[in-house]
């Protein structure tokens, strides 16, 4: 839902409209990783030190990996609020929050080019490697005296959405800011133990059962993964574990487009996308009515399992003929 009246903010027009509100209720996009959940915590610890009120609300359960920095906070009524979401491109994105907060978000902090315009202000930076970017800067702006745990958070949100600092999403402001936050007892070293090398049995159960479904197309281009609910099932694996399943497409020699089906209800299945140059992920995924970044981004397809291959599949052929790199021997 875009607002034609959406204010566009710089960082010292956002730094002075969170100075003048208080009473702030910060919300997070569902299925949450580090970087909803660290900018939205980072700007909690953030207003707590210039002297304001605030909690944080994510649709869904936080995992538990996840609390040395998310720890469960008061809340203001909605009716005195003031609403900031933080990481969230799309109203959507809030899932069963969506129809509470339609009309009542004042603030949105993001970095997805995708942003839909849907609160009354945006503070957008579609150059930063991710939103705690964003929060980080406004937190300077804000004089914030950021501590050791809102570092930690800031550090999970960089570390997450660029895979440990490897994509390219990567600049050389996102290692500067990393770097400052090396001023602070962040202990990265198990930051990216708990982010990256550490998984449960059952999701590595769940890790064969999906390579088992691996399918290639376009001249081996293109790999397809599918998560189903007896998967899910089977191996208690569901939710927010989940989303490292689709890194395991970008590692695959050849393949510039890496899609991951995991299904979420009886006939609906979140796409994950994630693709290498001259692919648009942001682009192919825009078009089935989902968003997010060129080398990353989802859609939510209704349909059967094969209704929604062949949806997902047609998208990326196209985009694969209008970069030209299909070739005669694909599918």
């Amino acid at each position: 839902m875009n607002k034609p009246d959406c204010n566009i903010l710089s960082l010292s027009k956002a730094a002075r409209f969170l100075r003048r509100h208080d009473n702030y209720i910060i919300l997070t996009h569902t299925s949450p990783d580090g970087d909803t959940l660290g900018a939205a915590y980072a700007l909690y610890y953030g207003l707590n030190e210039i002297g304001k009120t605030a909690g944080v609300i994510c649709p869904d359960e936080i995992p538990a990996k996840y609390s040395y920095f998310a720890v469960k906070t008061e809340l203001a009524d909605l009716k005195n609020a003031t609403v900031v979401a933080v990481d969230v491109a799309d109203l959507k994105l809030l899932g069963s929050l969506a129809d509470k907060y339609a009309g009542n978000i004042d603030l949105c902090i993001d970095h997805h080019i995708s942003n839909t315009s849907y609160a009354d202000n945006l503070l957008l930076d579609p150059n930063a490697a991710a939103a705690c970017e964003v929060v980080y800067e406004l937190l300077v702006k804000l004089r914030v005296n950021i501590n050791d745990i809102t570092a930690k958070a800031l550090y999970t949100g960089l570390a997450t959405d660029t895979g440990c600092f490897k994509y390219s999403n990567v600049t050389a402001k996102t290692h500067i800011i990393a770097s400052e936050l090396f001023d602070y007892n962040i202990d990265a070293a198990e930051i990216n133990r708990l982010m990256f090398d550490t998984k449960s049995k059952q999701l590595l159960k769940l890790e064969q059962m999906v390579l088992s479904t691996a399918e290639y197309h376009f001249g081996d281009k293109c790999i397809l993964l599918s998560v189903t609910e007896e998967m899910q099932n089977e191996t208690g694996c569901s939710g927010t574990e989940l989303e490292g399943i689709a890194l395991i497409s970008r590692s695959v020699e050849g393949v510039l487009a890496g899609i991951t089906l995991k299904q979420t209800g009886n006939k609906t299945f979140k796409v994950s996308l994630r693709t290498f140059s001259p692919l648009d992920a942001a682009r192919i995924c825009g078009g089935l009515g989902g968003g997010g970044h060129k080398g990353a981004a989802g859609a939510t397809l209704e349909g059967t399992l094969p209704e929604v291959k062949a949806k997902i599949l047609a998208a990326v052929r196209e985009e694969m003929e209008n970069t030209n790199v299909w070739s005669s021997s694909a599918e």
